[in-house]
């Protein structure tokens, strides 16, 4: 099924006109017509005005279950401990917030440049190691 025929299915699903449609996001008639019928493929904006008229999220658009899909397995924590929530990890990301909450834009800036020098330089001498 493609975004038209879900976008169809919605509007049929919560008694909604094109007309309706129209009124809630500002898109014509016609072009949702188009929409539905697979003439035309919409943007990301004009499928986040199309959530937001039915009062869905955008990922409902698109997805077929009826269940929140699962996040992918690279989001899931690997194990229940994640660095940083207890003991002196916890207090040394404390710490960390506090010093950077005061930081300006180039001083942020030049941390994270400093970062990645730092990052890309332990890359390149672990590669000469091997």
């Amino acid at each position: 099924m493609d975004v038209g025929d879900h976008v169809r299915e919605m509007r049929k699903q919560k008694k909604l006109s094109q007309g309706d449609i129209e009124a809630r996001t500002g898109l014509l008639r016609c072009y949702i017509s188009r929409v539905e019928n697979g003439h035309t493929v919409p943007g990301i904006e004009t499928l986040e005005k199309i959530a937001r008229a039915f009062d869905i999220p955008l990922y409902q658009l698109f997805y077929e279950g009826n269940e929140k899909p699962s996040p992918p397995a690279f989001l899931k924590p690997k194990n229940k401990l994640v660095w940083g929530s207890s003991g002196k990890e916890a207090r040394m990301l404390r710490l960390f917030r506090r010093c950077l909450s005061r930081l300006d834009d180039n001083q942020r800036e030049l941390l994270l440049y400093l970062a990645r020098k730092m990052a890309l330089r332990a890359s390149v001498l672990a590669a000469i190691r091997k």
